[in-house]
């Protein structure tokens, strides 16, 4: 799985590169498409039955599963990007948001940045939170118990984010998506067992609002109903006998996890 997380670490690098005001989604979603071909694989959103991008492209108050179109990004978006390659019968899958600059609205963009911040960090605290956890719900606890730290009514941090609750995370192997669910928040059982040979990714969906949301009527696009915005962060991580590696990572997740005292360790 390792070179399938090359693979989709370099589509989604490439996708980012080009995600600037002006551009739309489908240049990002050509361009995901050739790095993924040219490495030899498949984009495995496209093997998804009723689905033909490479991308799914998620814009302010879209928070997943957004459909590439010829609309070019605005400054002061929020966008997030997903995406996941197919090589040799084993899969990637990952995501970012990124916020355009936009001079004219400063107090847009700081609370756009600062929701986007909050979801990539809490995708860390789950990253971290399974190198550690004997069960693999400790992640959904350990991504809630931030967020709310984050976000929650009584930090007086000024904002209140939702963690979505109808869509989790997921195994990933030879179809990109597998049993078990990964939650993003506390539950009242404990998952399966973390042991060696568990690859799950990581994907919280935080709202600086209300949970709820709708599918567009493109039936794919997942937006919030309160008109919130969203961010998606997601990465593929391998349990191995070592320790942990993020697949989808260029450094297999360092930069990340530093903060945190650990480092990852390469699949042999």
């Amino acid at each position: 799985m390792v070179h399938a997380g090359r693979a989709t670490a370099s589509a989604l690098a490439q996708a980012r590169t080009r995600l600037i005001a002006g551009a739309t989604p489908l240049e990002l979603d050509s361009a995901a498409e050739q790095v993924i071909r040219d490495a030899g694989g498949v984009p495995n959103f496209t093997l998804v039955p009723g689905y033909r991008h490479t991308l799914c492209v998620s814009v302010n108050d879209d928070v997943v599963h957004g459909i590439p179109g010829d609309r070019p990004f605005r400054p002061g978006d929020i966008v997030s990007v997903d995406g996941g390659a197919e090589v040799d019968g084993w899969n990637g899958d990952a995501a970012f948001t990124l916020v355009l600059p936009d001079p004219s609205r400063p107090e847009v963009v700081a609370a756009r940045e600062q929701l986007s911040s909050v979801t990539e960090a809490a995708m860390w605290h789950g990253i971290a939170a399974l190198s550690r956890a004997s069960h693999l719900n400790e992640v959904g606890a350990a991504i809630e118990d931030f967020v709310s730290a984050a976000g929650g009514p009584s930090t007086g941090a000024g904002h209140r984010y939702g963690i979505l609750t109808d869509y989790v995370g997921h195994g990933i192997g030879r179809s990109m998506h597998e049993e078990p669910p990964v939650f993003n928040y506390r539950v009242d059982r404990k998952g399966p067992a973390v042991k060696p040979g568990l690859v799950v990714a990581i994907e919280p969906m935080i709202v600086a609002g209300a949970i709820e949301t709708f599918v567009r009527d493109d039936d794919w696009t997942v937006t919030t109903s309160d008109g919130a915005d969203a961010a998606h962060w997601e990465h593929s991580v391998a349990v191995h006998a070592g320790g942990i590696w993020v697949l989808t990572a260029d450094d297999g997740g360092a930069a990340g996890l530093s903060p945190f005292g650990i480092v990852p360790v390469p699949i042999a």
